[in-house]
């Protein structure tokens, strides 16, 4: 009996990290003992809120970018994205001196179109709950010979992803278990590649919200399930389905999926940002919000957490957490 090989591999993360030496953020590793004290473990939380762009977005989006062929980079790049990927192809394409066309719903937040488009992107917008994204994209590329480069639905994408989770288990060491929020799993399978590559018996933990709980769904069926599109303030996880090359390594090396509500999405904000002094956007607070409600038990001694993004503007912000 054989095992079909996983689209990535500990190597692929590997060389996507030297690929990234120098132009990614190699971002902190914060401490707090008052959440320690909480949630009753060692917990270190990975802040790619400090990462260019303001999320972990930017590592799979150059990782892949930079791979094209000149010719294809002279002709551009097209993706798709609610934000935080948008940015990080915008920016990446910058870099590399190119040009990127987006695809957003007309329901991103305003702060995410401002950066992408403060990046030199061209914005084409869609409604979320009505059209399909990736045949927009898809079209668009066609017409205009543009380089596709989807969130994560891209091995190149994952394996930068998986970085992140590479360079905590460098500063932090041995990890009993690692929290990843899941959206459409790019980021949980390049950091289960890193960590099961290196640390075997550490145990991975996705979290989503409650109302988009696709990829749980998704792995208790040992089949991809689809949902209706979800409504939640974690716009960056409100996806209705996984993708299918994340998913193909999430079912064999996902360990778990926790999930919280948005009232604990709130709070769990609220806490990065009078205890810990970070500014956190819903998706990359979903971890922490798994902690101190609760979701996930019992827990081991050391936890690592990816905290994913912190793009959200000041209004938002306030919005959420004013009445937490």
């Amino acid at each position: 009996m054989t095992t079909t090989p996983l689209p990535i591999t500990l190597d692929d993360v590997r060389d996507a990290a030297a690929r990234l030496k120098g132009v990614a953020h190699r971002t902190p590793v914060l401490r707090s003992r008052t959440l320690d004290a909480l949630v009753g473990a060692e917990v270190l939380l990975k802040c790619e809120n400090f990462q260019r762009v303001g999320a972990f977005k930017f590592r799979g989006a150059y990782n892949a970018a930079s791979r094209l062929a000149p010719e294809q980079l002279a002709r551009g790049i097209a993706a798709y994205s609610s934000g935080n990927h948008a940015q990080a192809v915008a920016l990446a394409a910058r870099e590399l001196g190119t040009t990127a066309v987006i695809v957003m719903p007309e329901d991103a937040p305003a702060s995410k179109r401002a950066a992408t488009e403060g990046y030199g992107a061209e914005i084409v917008t869609y409604d979320r709950y009505t059209g399909d994204r990736a045949a927009i994209a898809e079209a668009l590329a066609a017409d205009r010979g543009l380089a596709l480069i989807p969130p994560y639905e891209h091995p190149h994408v994952m394996a930068g992803q998986g970085t992140a989770a590479l360079e905590l288990l460098e500063e932090a060491g041995e990890l009993d278990a690692l929290l990843v929020p899941v959206g459409g799993g790019g980021l949980i399978a390049g950091s289960a590649t890193a960590v099961k590559g290196l640390r075997p018996g550490t145990r991975i933990v996705g979290v989503e919200p409650e109302a988009g709980d696709d990829t749980k769904r998704s792995l208790e069926a040992g089949r991809r399930v689809e949902i209706p599109v979800p409504r939640t303030i974690a716009d960056g996880q409100a996806l209705n389905i996984p993708g299918e090359l994340t998913f193909s390594v999430n079912r064999r090396l996902v360990d778990e999926i926790a999930l919280v509500r948005d009232d604990e999405i709130r709070a769990a904000m609220r806490f990065a940002f009078e205890r810990l002094k970070i500014v956190v956007e819903p998706s990359g607070a979903t971890p922490i919000a798994a902690l101190l409600a609760g979701r996930v038990g019992p827990l081991p001694r050391r936890v690592g957490v990816i905290v994913s993004g912190g793009n959200i503007d000041t209004g938002r912000f306030a919005e959420l957490c004013g009445g937490v």
